[in-house]
């Protein structure tokens, strides 16, 4: 982390390499090849398997060095003989990907001296409930491929091919998933004889204005009678809209009770680039900037990919 290399020379003189990759209230990670390559010249040549041991080995040594060192911070900062600080490895991963704080994925090889192969995920925006599944299990895959090895001209294909996919998909697995709540207190007015639309209050959630939009336009079409309106409590989709004759951006929609005329209306006008912009675009621009790849490419031109 760039704040490390701020702390005391007493901890980290300025001329040291930083092999701190993350630290927390209770854990640190280190970036431990260049130790290993130190101590084991071909460890490169080495199987997986043997790496991870020898990681492990390393770990384990200096956690007892460390745990050693915690009588004399005891003694020296406390003022205390005794204590219970204990310093403990908890895990080896092979490849790890971190975002901030609490925000990372990593590949677990051994987990206290337990062989195994786990992805562990905390903190990521995909991971959220408001994230389409979808996308959500998309960006899952981008992110177990990176973690195994994957290049940046392999993944600027797959999410080019996602991309151009979403074409064929059913409005329902573009839609982002919410809550409606307090649609009442956004809605200045409902529809009059010059407007089929309800007017807004400022700030009024995109959520609230997509279904009410939906709404208006169930009583518009004489549907509100055969079909359930949207009330505040309830779970609904939402789309953004390319231009249209009604002239509105939004649209929510009940996936269980859907008109067929306007289900129809939504798949004919939904802004599918701006539904891959809104939900997936932005996060795997800050992705690839972590990862330091520089700016996501979306060109179609694919042969053209890294012809700079």
């Amino acid at each position: 982390m760039n704040n490390l290399e701020t702390i005391p020379e007493f901890i980290c003189r300025p001329e040291d390499k930083n092999l701190c990759t993350y630290s927390d209230t209770d854990s640190i990670y280190l970036h431990a090849h260049p130790l290993l390559k130190h101590i084991y010249p071909n460890f490169d040549e080495l199987s997986e398997d043997e790496q991870d041991d020898l990681l492990e080995k390393m770990a384990l040594k200096y956690q007892d060095l460390i745990t050693e060192h915690y009588d004399t911070l005891a003694r020296e900062a406390f003022n205390v003989n005794t204590h219970r600080l204990e310093m403990k490895t908890e895990c080896t991963i092979r490849s790890g990907f971190f975002s901030g704080k609490r925000r990372y994925a990593q590949y677990i090889t051994k987990k206290e001296g337990i062989k195994v192969e786990d992805i562990d995920v905390k903190g990521l925006d995909f991971m959220k409930s408001n994230f389409p599944p979808l996308f959500k299990k998309f960006f899952n895959e981008i992110l177990n491929d990176i973690l195994f090895g994957a290049t940046r001209e392999e993944t600027d294909k797959k999410i080019l091919e996602f991309k151009t996919n979403l074409s064929n998909l059913p409005i329902e697995l573009l839609a982002k998933p919410t809550g409606v709540k307090n649609m009442d207190q956004y809605i200045a007015s409902g529809p009059t004889a010059d407007a089929i639309f309800s007017t807004f209050e400022n700030k009024a959630p995109v959520n609230v204005k997509a279904a009410a939009r939906y709404n208006d336009l169930l009583k518009f079409k004489k549907l509100d009678k055969k079909y359930s309106q949207i009330v505040t409590g309830d779970k609904i989709k939402w789309v953004y809209l390319k231009d249209n004759p009604y002239k509105i951006d939004t649209i929510g929609f009940l996936p269980f009770d859907l008109p067929v005329e306007i289900e129809k209306f939504i798949e004919k006008y939904v802004d599918r680039d701006k539904a891959f912009d809104s939900i997936l675009r932005n996060k795997l621009e800050k992705f690839y900037e972590d990862l330091n790849w520089g700016k996501l490419s979306l060109n179609t031109h694919i042969s053209n990919f890294f012809s700079f």
